[in-house]
């Protein structure tokens, strides 16, 4: 069992592009809380001495400010014309949870992961949260491995340029789905749900209309060129109309 986990963190670190001197910090940035009740009553037969690990929660919360840090300094060089607010939201961008899940999928942590038996059942491995916050632990224990220039080439490999080559400068535009699925979920409600209501025009000039449903309701319409555009300003209205009247609890 413990040679078998030593080969896969090696695969990993491989990935990373980073050899961990202290290979303690990459099991902790891979430990999720529900699997130490396990590991402790595992006793001697824990793989290493892993009845004494803590989770990965304390190195995501360093783990946040470091990718905040640098990605605030990869913007500044990248972008040396922007102000503030375009610089401020396209670190909002790139350092969501949509964009570390992504990270964490290319290098494959879900793999990876020490969970317990019942986030396991429930697909824990796949989890949106489960990846986000792995990946910030991960930059976390590469950070207090190797110190910053460590840190800044893991992100420069597997979120900067990756973020940059799907959007390039538009990566400074709003996002009116993420900042709707944001105020939804800051209330406790469920994600908006998008609806085709219909097209019109020929093919190669095609517009699409779009509603978007919360709450089982009907909140607001959005049209344009393309299906993502239409969600985009049918996002817009409803966050708009969310913000004046607020939503019900």
């Amino acid at each position: 069992m413990q040679d078998a986990l030593r080969i896969a963190d090696a695969a990993l670190e491989e990935r990373l592009g980073h050899k961990f001197s202290n290979p303690e910090l990459l099991d902790r940035a891979l430990t999720h809380s529900s699997a130490l009740p396990e590991l402790r009553g595992a006793g001697t037969d824990a793989p290493g001495d892993l009845t004494h690990l803590s989770d990965n929660e304390r190195l995501e919360f360093l783990g946040d400010a470091v990718l905040e840090l640098l990605a605030s300094e990869y913007l500044l060089a990248a972008f040396p014309g922007w102000a503030e607010g375009q610089l401020s939201k396209s670190r909002a961008r790139i350092v969501n949870a949509s964009s570390l899940e992504a990270a964490a999928r290319r290098l494959r942590l879900g793999e990876h992961l020490r969970l317990g038996r019942g986030e396991e059942k429930t697909g824990g491995r796949e989890k949106q949260t489960l990846l986000a916050d792995a990946f910030e632990a991960v930059v976390a224990a590469v950070y207090l491995d190797a110190g910053l220039i460590a840190a800044r080439e893991l992100l420069q490999r597997n979120l900067f340029e990756q973020a940059l080559e799907e959007r390039g400068e538009r990566i400074a535009e709003s996002d009116h789905k993420s900042a709707l699925q944001e105020f939804l979920q800051g209330r406790g409600q469920a994600p908006a749900e998008y609806r085709l209501a219909g097209e019109s025009g020929p093919d190669h000039q095609k517009t699409f209309e779009i509603e978007v449903w919360v709450n089982g309701e009907c909140l607001a319409k959005g049209a344009g060129s393309t299906k993502k555009e239409a969600e985009q300003q049918a996002a817009r209205s409803a966050l708009e109309q969310l913000e004046r009247t607020g939503v019900k609890g």
